[in-house]
């Protein structure tokens, strides 16, 4: 059986030893959806937040809201250009460019109000 060593290295501040620790997380980009679950957290469920904060549990929160809101939208768009289908690009296209805005305000809208400000 293997053991298992672990080094620590101290530095002195005062009268005091304190271990040198550092934690290795990759930067996590975290996009609209998962910034704004964050701010709504941080300004609402304060303890929730926190203790999510505190255990490390907060970022994989929201990459999870973030891909489940991604997710979401397709799907929605997707329903709602079938619902209400868009002008000819060729046609019109500031009109298709409205149309397609308008159905993106009302799925975000929707992603929103389930995901991200429960």
């Amino acid at each position: 059986m293997e053991e298992m060593r672990m080094e620590l290295t101290y530095y002195r501040k005062g009268d005091y030893l304190f271990p040198n620790l550092t934690i290795e997380n990759e930067p996590v980009n975290i996009g609209k959806y998962g910034m704004l679950r964050k701010t709504f957290l941080k300004e609402n469920r304060k303890n929730w937040y926190q203790s999510m904060l505190l255990t490390g549990k907060l970022e994989k929160h929201l990459m999870e809201i973030e891909k489940a809101a991604q997710e979401r939208m397709e799907v929605l768009m997707n329903g709602l250009l079938i619902q209400y289908p868009a002008p000819d690009k060729e046609a019109d296209q500031m009109k298709w460019v409205a149309h397609l805005n308008n159905l993106q305000q009302m799925a975000e809208e929707s992603v929103l109000t389930e995901l991200v400000y429960n």
